[in-house]
C-alpha cells in the first residue's frame, strides 16, 4: 500500500531534512524548489530574486558544525568548526547524495497556493497549485510541510527614517548586500546590529572611508571563540547547564552573561551598552567587532533622527556625511501561498510547539524551521520533521484543540516576561529545552539515568558535553547504529582542524580546581539519579 503523499516546500537545509523524516516513515514526499539547485539560505548567488533567501559571499555560520550537523550525517572531521556558506552547501549536497534525496525534488517549481480541500474535515487533503515551465498544475496532498524560511522577505522601515526621500545616496536592504567591492572609499551607515549588521559593518570598514554603526536599543556581543578556544555553543549549550539553568533566577542570569561580555570589552565605553538585560534581547555573534571599533574603523552611533540630501542627523545631534545606507532591519515573515485563515497562522504566529496550526481539524500541516532557536537551526527542523511526519501517519497523536491553544497560551505567557514586545520574538526557543521538548514526543529523548547504570562514559559525555543532534538517534524510532560513536568522537572532530601545526610540550599536571569539578560533577550526578529514582 503507497504512504501517504506529502509536499514539502523547499529544499534549503529544512526541506532536505523533511525528504528525509518522509522516507524513514514510508511516506511520499514531492519538494517543490523555486530556484535550479538545493541549499536556501546557504547558497550563494551573485544577484537576488525576489522571495528567496539571500546569502552574502562572506557569510559565516554563527553556530558550530558539531552543534549544526543532522543528527545521522556528522560533518567531515578535517572541516572547520564554524563554517563558510559554500562549505555548508558542500555539505548539503553531500547529504542529500548519500540519502538519495534529489529524485523527490522538483527544480523550478514554484508554490503558488495551498489551500484545503472541501473534504477537509474528513480528509485532511490539501490542494496545491504549482507553476512550472509557465503552466500552472494541480495535485492533492494528504499533507504539507512548510520549510520555506525566516529571511525571503526583507523589512525596510523607510518611515522611521524622516527625510529618505531627498536623501540623493543609495540605500539598499542587507538582503541586497554581496560583496563589499562597489562601495570602495564611500561614507556608509549600517542601521542594524544584529549579525547582519554588524558583519557588514566590519567588512565594507576594509575598503570604506568610514563605517558609522547605527542602533537604536544597543546589542550584546558574543563571541565566536569561548573559554579555551572552543566554540562558544559547545561549552554552553549541555544538559548541566540547561538544568542549572532552570533554578537560576533570571537576574542572576543577567548578572552572570552581561558580566561574562563586560569583561571582554565595556559595552558601554564601546557604545553598544543595550538598553536591555541579557535574557531580553538578541544576541549578536561577533569576534571582530571591538578590534574594528578600537581602531576607528567602525564608528558606533544612535538612531539615525533624520537625513539631508547628503548625511544623517543622530539622535545626539551629531551630523555625519554619508554616501550609502544599508539597512540591516530584519525579516518580516510572510507566506504568500498559504490560505488567508487565522485557523492556520495568525498574526501572532500562533503554533503548537512551534510546528502544527492548533485549530485545524487535521493535524496535516506542519510549519518546519519557522522558529529562532538560540543554537543552530538545522537540527532543530530535522526534529521537527521527525515528529511532523509521525503525527501525520497518525502514529503520534496531537492533544485536543483547547491543550494545543493552552500550551500556547503557557509559553507565550513566559516569554512575554522575558522579551521584548516583538511578534517574532514569541519564535524564540532555548535549544536544548526545545530539542527535548520535541524528542520527547518521538520517544527519542537520551534516557540519562538508563545510560549511568549501563553505559556510564557515554551519559557523562551526553549530560557534560555539548548536546549534540546524535544524542536523538540513540534509541526510539530513527534509531541509528553510530549515534553512539558519534558523541564519543565529537570533541576529536572540534580539535583536528585547529591543529594544523602539532606542538609538543610537556603536559601539566591535574589541578586542584580539576579534581574539584571533578567530585563535584560525580556528586551532581548521584543527586539526579537520585532524584529521578524518588520522582519514578
Amino acid at each position: 500500500m503507497p504512504g501517504k503523499r506529502i509536499a514539502v516546500i523547499g529544499a534549503g537545509a529544512s526541506g532536505l531534512g523533511a525528504i528525509k523524516s518522509c522516507l524513514e516513515e514510508g511516506l511520499e514526499p514531492t519538494c517543490f524548489e523555486r530556484s535550479n539547485d538545493i541549499g536556501g539560505l546557504w547558497r550563494y548567488e551573485e544577484t537576488t530574486e525576489s522571495g528567496r533567501a539571500s546569502v552574502y559571499k562572506s557569510a559565516t555560520s554563527n553556530t558550530s558544525k558539531e552543534m549544526t550537523a543532522y543528527s545521522d550525517f556528522p560533518f567531515p572531521d578535517h572541516l572547520p568548526n564554524y563554517l563558510h556558506n559554500s562549505r555548508i552547501m558542500e555539505y548539503l549536497q553531500m547529504y542529500a547524495q548519500h540519502f538519495d534525496l534529489m529524485k523527490h525534488i522538483r527544480f523550478l517549481a514554484n508554490v503558488c497556493s495551498v489551500k484545503r480541500r472541501a473534504d477537509f474535515s474528513c480528509t485532511g487533503q490539501w490542494d496545491v497549485v504549482v507553476e512550472a515551465a509557465g503552466k500552472q498544475e494541480s495535485h492533492v496532498f494528504d499533507g504539507v510541510m512548510v520549510c520555506s524560511g525566516l529571511y525571503t522577505h526583507p523589512s525596510l522601515p523607510l518611515r522611521d527614517f524622516p527625510g529618505i526621500k531627498k536623501f540623493k545616496g543609495q540605500y539598499i536592504h542587507s538582503w541586497e548586500y554581496k560583496s563589499p567591492e562597489k562601495f570602495r572609499d564611500k561614507k556608509i551607515i549600517v542601521v542594524g546590529t544584529g549579525n547582519s549588521g554588524v558583519d557588514l559593518a566590519i567588512e565594507l570598514s576594509h575598503v570604506t572611508s568610514q563605517v558609522f554603526l547605527s542602533t537604536r536599543h544597543g546589542a550584546w556581543i558574543w563571541n565566536r571563540v569561548w573559554d579555551d578556544g572552543m566554540p562558544m555553543d559547545t561549552v554552553l549549550f549541555t544538559r548541566f547547564n540547561s538544568i542549572i539553568n532552570k533554578f537560576y533566577p533570571t537576574f542572576l542570569m543577567n548578572r552572570w552573561a552581561e558580566n561574562k561580555l563586560n569583561a571582554r570589552f565595556n559595552h558601554e565605553v564601546y557604545g553598544l551598552q543595550s538598553q536591555h538585560r541579557f535574557v531580553s534581547y538578541h544576541a549578536t555573534f561577533s569576534d571582530d567587532l571591538p578590534n574594528h571599533i578600537i581602531s576607528g574603523r567602525v564608528l558606533v552611533k544612535p538612531n539615525v533622527r533624520e537625513l539631508t540630501e547628503t548625511s544623517a542627523i543622530f539622535e545626539d545631534d551629531t551630523e555625519e556625511d554619508i554616501d550609502v545606507i544599508i539597512f540591516a532591519t530584519g525579516y518580516t515573515f510572510f507566506l504568500p501561498f498559504l490560505e488567508d485563515d487565522s485557523k492556520i497562522l495568525d498574526s501572532q504566529y500562533s503554533m503548537f510547539k512551534f510546528v502544527f496550526p492548533p485549530q485545524l481539524e487535521k493535524p496535516t500541516l506542519a510549519f518546519i524551521g519557522i522558529l529562532k532557536p538560540v543554537g543552530a537551526t538545522i537540527p532543530t527542523s530535522e526534529l521537527q520533521s521527525r515528529w511532523a511526519v509521525r503525527v501525520f501517519k497518525g502514529v503520534n497523536k496531537l492533544p485536543s484543540v483547547s491543550g494545543r491553544l493552552a500550551d500556547i497560551r503557557k509559553k507565550r505567557a513566559k516569554l512575554e516576561k522575558e522579551l521584548l514586545n516583538n511578534p517574532l520574538d514569541t519564535l524564540r526557543v532555548r535549544y536544548v529545552d526545545y530539542m527535548d521538548e520535541i524528542a520527547s514526543e518521538i520517544g527519542v529523548k537520551p534516557n540519562l539515568l538508563s545510560l549511568f547504570l549501563w553505559d556510564p562514559k557515554l551519559a557523562m559525555e551526553i549530560f557534560f558535553g555539548p548536546c549534540t543532534p546524535y544524542q536523538y538517534r540513540l534509541q526510539g524510532p530513527g534509531k541509528w547504529a553510530g549515534a553512539r560513536e558519534a558523541i564519543m568522537t565529537q570533541r576529536g572532530r572540534i580539535v583536528k582542524p585547529l591543529r594544523t601545526r602539532i606542538v609538543t610540550c610537556n603536559q601539566r599536571p591535574l589541578s586542584v580546581l580539576f579534581w574539584l569539578r571533578s567530585v563535584c560533577a560525580a556528586a551532581f550526578v548521584f543527586f539526579v539519579i537520585t532524584l529521578v529514582i524518588v520522582k519514578g
